[in-house]
C-alpha cells in the first residue's frame, strides 16, 4: 500500500507492445520414434560329432552298434529340438516385425498430426501478432480509434494488488487531445484489515489483531490519492507520440451506504490536469493529498467517508458514430431477396434482428453511420455481468463467397474496439480458410442460411437468391 505510487515512477512506459505478442513455443512434445526391436537369434545347430570306441567296444560288435545307435538317436533328437527352437525364433521375430511396423505407422501419423497442430499453433500466433502490429501501426499513424484503444491498454497494464478492482471506462477526444477516465477505485473492504495474528499456546488459538479504524481511514485516503496520481503519471509518460494534453480522471467507489444498507456507486474524487503542469511535479517527494489539491482536484476532506462529488468532466457515453435506425423487417415478404436489398436497408435489418436477440436480457444494439468501408456496421451491448460486453457486428450483403481478409479485418476491429466478440453476417457464405481463421477466436460467422433461420426464429420470412441478385445488381449498375 505504501509504495503504490513510488513503484510506478521508475517505469518509463507501463505498456509494452511486445508483451501483447504471443511468442511462446508449442508445448506438446514431438512423438518419439519407436525403438527397433531386438531380434532373437538361432542357437547353434547341433553337430553329430565322431564316435570313439574303447578296446572292449571294438571287441564286441553288439556293444559298438548299441553305442552308434544311441549316438545317432541323440543327434536326431537334438536336431529336432533345434528345429523347434528355430521355428519359435522365426515366429517371434515375425511378430515383433509386425508390431514394430504398426508402431512405426502410428508414429508417422502422430508426427503428421503433431506437425499440423504445431503449425496451426504458430499460425495463430502469427495472425495474432499481425493484428498487434496493425494496432501499433495505426497508433503510430495517429488514428484516433487506435489512440483511444492504446490508452485503455495502458490503464489495463498497470500493476495493482490482485484484490483491487480492475474496471474503467475512457473516452479520447482527438480535437483537444483530452482523455476522460472513469475509474473504479477500491473500497475500504479491499484494504488489509488484519494487523497481525497471534498464537495463544495456552488456549491453542489464533487471535487476529485488527488494524485500528483510524489507521485504516488514513491508509485509505493515502492509497486513493496515490492511485489517482499514479494513473495520471502512467498515462502521460506512456504518451509516446504526444497526442495527450489533458487527462480528466474521475474515481468511483462501489460500496454499501452505512445509513441505508444499499449498494451505491459514487464519484469520490475528480481531477483534470494538463500534461505540462503535471510533468513539472516531483512525485517522489510530494504529499499525495496536498499534491492532488494543488492540482485543483475535487474531493471530500476525508475520502473514507465516501462523500460524493460532482465530476469535473464526464464521458458522454454516446458513440458519435451511432445514428438512428429505421424499421425494415416489417416490409419483408417471402419473395424479398436479401442479397439484392439496398445495402443500408440490409444493415438496418441486421440491427433489428440482433436487437430482438439481445433484448431478452436488456441488451441494446446501435447502428453506425453509413460508410461502406468495411468497418463497424452495428454495436451490441450485452449487460450480462459475466459474459456480457461490447459486440461488434458487420453486415455483408454479398453475392460471392466472403474472403478470409474480411474475417481478418473483423478480428482486428474486435481488438481495436476492445470488444468481447465479433459477428460477421452475410447473404452468401464463407470459405474453409475463413472458418479456419475464426476457429478459437471470439468470432461468429453467420452465412445466408444462418441468417434466414434467424429471421424465421423471429417470425419473418425472406429468401436469398444469389443468381437473381447478381442479375439485378448488374442491371442497377448499368
Amino acid at each position: 500500500m505504501d509504495n503504490i505510487l513510488l513503484d510506478a515512477l521508475d517505469v518509463k512506459n507501463v505498456f509494452d507492445w511486445e508483451k501483447l505478442e504471443k511468442n511462446d513455443n508449442y508445448s506438446e512434445q514431438k512423438p518419439e520414434k519407436p525403438t527397433p526391436p531386438i531380434k532373437q537369434v538361432y542357437p547353434n545347430k547341433p553337430e553329430k560329432g565322431e564316435l570313439t570306441f574303447s578296446f572292449s567296444e571294438k571287441l564286441f560288435k553288439f556293444t559298438k552298434e548299441l553305442k552308434i545307435k544311441t549316438h545317432e538317436e541323440k543327434y536326431l533328437n537334438d536336431l529336432a529340438e533345434w528345429e523347434k527352437v528355430k521355428t519359435a525364433v522365426d515366429q517371434y521375430n515375425q511378430q515383433i516385425d509386425v508390431n514394430y511396423a504398426q508402431q512405426a505407422e502410428a508414429w508417422e501419423k502422430a508426427v503428421i498430426l503433431w506437425e499440423q497442430q504445431s503449425q496451426a499453433f504458430y499460425d495463430t500466433h502469427i495472425e495474432h501478432n499481425n493484428v498487434i502490429k496493425i494496432q501499433k501501426h495505426n497508433y503510430l499513424s495517429r488514428d484516433s480509434d487506435a489512440i483511444q484503444n492504446y490508452f485503455g491498454l495502458v490503464l489495463n497494464s498497470s500493476k495493482y494488488p490482485e484484490f483491487f478492482p480492475r474496471n474503467f471506462e475512457y473516452e479520447y477526444n482527438p480535437d483537444n487531445k483530452l482523455l476522460i477516465v472513469e475509474y473504479e477505485l477500491p473500497s475500504q473492504e479491499n484494504l488489509p484489515s488484519i494487523k497481525e495474528v497471534k498464537y495463544i499456546a495456552v488456549k491453542n488459538e489464533l487471535i487476529e489483531i485488527p488494524v485500528a479504524d483510524v489507521t485504516i481511514n488514513k491508509m485509505y485516503d493515502e492509497v486513493i490519492y496515490k492511485i489517482a496520481l499514479r494513473a495520471l503519471h502512467e498515462l502521460f509518460v506512456s504518451d509516446e507520440i504526444d497526442v495527450l494534453d489533458v487527462v480528466s480522471f474521475n474515481g468511483w467507489v462501489t460500496s454499501k451506504n452505512r445509513a441505508t444498507g444499499k449498494e451505491e456507486n459514487n464519484c469520490i474524487l475528480s481531477i483534470q490536469v494538463k500534461k505540462t503542469e503535471f510533468k513539472s511535479i516531483d512525485l517522489r517527494n510530494v504529499d499525495p493529498k496536498t499534491c492532488f489539491r494543488a492540482l485543483k482536484g475535487v474531493s471530500a476532506s476525508k475520502l473514507s467517508t465516501l462523500t460524493p462529488v460532482q465530476p469535473i468532466l464526464q464521458i458522454t457515453r454516446k458513440d458519435r458514430r451511432f445514428v438512428d435506425g429505421y424499421s425494415v423487417e416489417d416490409q419483408l415478404t417471402s419473395s424479398t431477396n436479401l442479397a439484392a436489398m439496398d445495402w443500408q436497408d440490409f444493415e438496418n435489418l441486421i440491427r433489428e434482428l440482433f436487437e430482438k436477440e439481445f433484448k431478452t436480457n436488456g441488451g441494446d444494439v446501435k447502428i453506425t453511420q453509413a460508410s461502406r468501408d468495411g468497418g463497424v456496421d452495428a454495436v451490441a451491448f450485452d449487460p450480462d455481468p459475466i459474459r456480457g460486453g461490447k459486440i461488434v457486428i458487420q453486415a455483408k450483403r454479398y453475392t460471392n463467397t466472403v474472403s478470409v481478409s474480411a474475417v481478418r479485418d473483423l478480428y482486428g476491429t474486435v481488438m481495436n474496439e476492445g470488444a468481447i466478440k465479433g459477428i460477421l453476417v452475410t447473404t452468401s457464405d464463407f470459405g474453409a480458410d475463413s472458418h479456419d481463421f475464426a476457429k478459437d477466436k471470439p468470432l461468429t460467422l453467420l452465412s445466408g442460411s444462418n441468417l434466414l433461420h434467424l429471421l424465421e426464429k423471429h417470425g419473418h420470412h425472406a429468401k436469398i437468391d444469389l443468381r437473381e441478385a447478381k442479375r439485378l445488381l448488374s442491371e442497377e449498375n448499368k
